[in-house]
């Protein structure tokens, strides 16, 4: 059985062999997830120039108290979709930091194409 560090040591690898692909411009940012045991954040990011874009959090988002997790990170998905067309992004690459596309990872994703970004 694998300890928590040696969990955490995989995934940094992982993530470090995807951002290797992964780059996010001005024309296409980068939208990646961190997922934490209590709450799941979202970022748009410029690469290029090291900006980030939008944020989004279960922090931010005090509505989804009483949802489950993968309802929560479908409506921080939502939430970083709505933020996103504000600065008139329309399109980003997904970065699922070294996390499997699945649960709330997914969720984020899925709550953000609702809102008509395109991943």
């Amino acid at each position: 059985m694998l300890k928590k560090s040696e969990r955490n040591d995989k995934r940094l690898r992982r993530k470090r062999r995807i951002r290797k692909k992964i780059h996010g411009t001005a024309t296409r940012p980068r939208l990646t997830v961190y997922r934490s045991n209590r709450h799941i954040y979202a970022q748009i990011i410029n690469d290029d120039s090291g900006v980030t874009l939008a944020s989004a959090s279960t922090i931010d988002d005090g509505e989804t108290a009483g949802d489950d997790k993968t309802q929560q990170a479908k409506s921080v998905g939502t939430l970083i979709g709505e933020r996103a067309k504000a600065a008139n992004i329309a399109s980003v690459v997904f970065d699922r930091n070294g996390y499997i596309y699945h649960g709330r990872v997914a969720a984020v994703a899925e709550g953000a194409r609702e809102t008509g970004l395109e991943l």
